[in-house]
């Protein structure tokens, strides 16, 4: 059962850290932390404060859309499906559990493709963030996992700052009822560790 607070971000990040200090002087392997959650909620910059503390490598499931030869009907209309979930978890979440070397593409929106291949770090804290970063499709390899919730005006708003008024139509006709079908389908928010509403 999930606990479920009401705090700012910065009073998140405590409690996440009592969290995560705790686990990484248990564990010797690797430590996975999932930050999943609604579009605007703050996942990544909470991610970002807790790479820099920790020196945790990072890791963006927006570098894991799908590519344009992938988008089809069936696959659209899947819930869950908004992403490549196979490629992030052959090129991420195996090389991790098995403690070994290895290198990710990450796929640019502009450009529709993938641009480039990153070479990841080792060590001992490995944080995922974005939306489906807590797939079913995973099965269950995190230590820890996060999500984070907003009042749908407040995520507007934020939107609207953020990716600008163009950008707002579409996140709400289009990726924010996509995100919200997959966080009730997989009661994401029952199953995370730490539910955060900001």
């Amino acid at each position: 059962m999930s606990e479920v607070v009401k705090e700012s971000l910065p009073e998140a990040l405590i409690k996440i850290q009592k969290y995560l200090d705790k686990i990484m002087l248990k564990k010797d392997k690797p430590v996975l932390l999932a930050i999943d959650g609604k579009s605007g909620s703050g996942k990544t910059t909470l991610a970002e404060e807790l790479a820099r503390q920790y020196q945790a490598e990072l890791y963006h499931m927006d570098d894991f859309f799908l590519q344009p030869f992938q988008r089809t009907l069936e696959r659209l209309a899947e819930i869950g499906g908004n992403v490549d979930y196979k490629r992030f978890q052959e090129e991420v979440l195996l090389p991790i559990l098995e403690n070994r070397e290895f290198s990710y593409g990450i796929f640019n929106c502009k450009e529709q493709k993938i641009i480039e291949y990153k070479r990841a770090a080792r060590a001992k804290l490995h944080i995922i963030e974005g939306a489906y970063s807590a797939h079913p499709y995973f099965g269950n390899p995190y230590d820890f996992i996060v999500c984070l919730d907003i009042d749908k005006e407040i995520q507007k708003e934020r939107i609207r700052v953020r990716n600008g008024e163009g950008m707002v139509k579409r996140f709400v006709e289009e990726w924010i009822p996509k995100e919200n079908a997959y966080l009730e389908k997989f009661h994401i928010m029952e199953l995370a560790n730490l539910c955060i509403q900001v």
